[in-house]
């Protein structure tokens, strides 16, 4: 009898183990195609005047992609999603930020949303077979999404450079100059949350490469209130250690999904300008996940960048025509100097188009009558001139 339960043991476990391994290898890919759409897939087609434009530019960047959250291998150019390395290198983008996800609330919404909400980040691990410690732990999420960063830029043939210093950003514009394929990405993290309470894992996350942290994402933390939260309070005492620590430090505040108060509460007591890597504005969208007007003019007169983001809720729709109202909205009540590319790629968002398709957005920012140097700003020029300046 005893050698029966064996077997019957035995072979459930093996049942279990292939039906697991199957998940595995169908669901991420499922998921990831599912999440992160394009509404017009490449390739792209643009008139000659934009493409001539666009080729022209020297400095190409984004500030917000969630491409790490999935299992794709960022190193191959792959069918699904919207972000990877060789794409890059056809779209011809210099610096890309590669942001850490490391919980997310079911049935996340602009309005409200609670901490104690199933994660869907936790599921995601799971079906990705990530290692069992990323199933509790945010803190080792975080962790190890920067380490992946760092093992496929090993993996890409000397072509991709992970930035954390002004240095790092000096020798990837050196290095193009000489090869315009070589490319590079710095880390950033939505929510801290994934310090899990505890001020010395930002100097572990540091130390780790990352170099940008937003205080809040879809529900309110230790630091304080998202603007999709519950309290919509601004920071908390830990929130203000963690401010103070990352101006130590030189790494840049993001304020993508934090609550005003929260806002007004870190520009009154950052002595580094700070951005928000992927937004809207109220000025053409009026909701709670975009800027007030009010955060525009106080972002820009601090020498901060506001990255203007490719979803509907960010901005109107058709996309595209969408995304630069927006920039022209800020430009009119700001300057042009503060506007920057905020993407949302691979952030379980359909966008208008993957990376490769930025000659689309060049066509409608000359359409809507931004000159060459104003697009040279917004592409990329303005956050080469504020990473050159505040990363230490």
């Amino acid at each position: 009898m005893a050698v029966k339960r064996k077997k019957i043991f035995y072979g459930t476990l093996l049942i279990l183990v292939v039906i697991y391994a199957a998940v595995v290898y169908i669901v991420p890919r499922k998921l990831d195609k599912e999440h992160n759409k394009i509404k017009q897939a490449p390739p792209y087609s643009v008139s000659d005047k934009a493409l001539s434009m666009y080729n022209s530019l020297d400095f190409i960047s984004d500030l917000h992609c969630d491409a790490l959250l999935w299992s794709r291998d960022l190193t191959i150019k792959n069918s699904v999603g919207q972000v990877d390395f060789p794409r890059m290198q056809e779209a011809n983008v210099a610096l890309q930020a590669f942001t850490i996800v490391t919980k997310s609330p079911k049935g996340q919404n602009f309005s409200e949303n609670t901490a104690d909400a199933f994660d869907n980040i936790t599921l995601l691990n799971f079906v990705q077979a990530r290692p069992i410690s990323n199933w509790f732990s945010l803190f080792k999420r975080a962790i190890y999404q920067s380490k992946k960063l760092h093992k496929q830029a090993a993996d890409f043939n000397n072509e991709f450079i992970v930035v954390k210093s002004s240095e790092d950003l000096k020798r990837l514009i050196a290095l193009r100059k000489e090869n315009s394929k070589v490319v590079g990405g710095f880390l950033g993290i939505e929510g801290g949350h994934c310090l899990e309470g505890k001020i010395e894992n930002l100097d572990k996350l540091y130390n780790e490469g990352v170099r940008m942290l937003g205080p809040t994402h879809f529900f309110d933390n230790e630091l304080g209130g998202s603007a999709h939260g519950v309290s919509k309070e601004g920071l908390t005492n830990f929130g203000v250690n963690v401010i103070q620590r990352m101006n130590e430090l030189g790494m840049i505040i993001d304020l993508a999904h934090a609550s005003p108060k929260i806002v007004d509460d870190v520009l009154a007591k950052s002595k580094d300008p700070v951005l928000v890597s992927h937004t809207g504005v109220r000025g053409t969208l009026d909701n709670s996940r975009n800027l007030s007007d009010k955060h525009v003019r106080e972002i820009a007169a601090n020498g901060g960048l506001i990255g203007v983001a490719y979803f509907k809720g960010a901005v109107n729709t058709p996309l595209i025509k969408g995304i630069v109202d927006a920039m022209k909205h800020i430009k009119s009540i700001a300057s042009i100097d503060c506007i920057a590319l905020g993407s949302d790629f691979d952030g379980s968002a359909t966008t208008p188009f993957d990376i490769t398709g930025l000659p689309l957005l060049v066509e409608e920012l000359m359409n809507q009558g931004f000159n060459g140097d104003e697009i040279k700003a917004i592409m990329g020029e303005n956050v080469k001139r504020f990473m050159l300046k505040n990363l230490k």
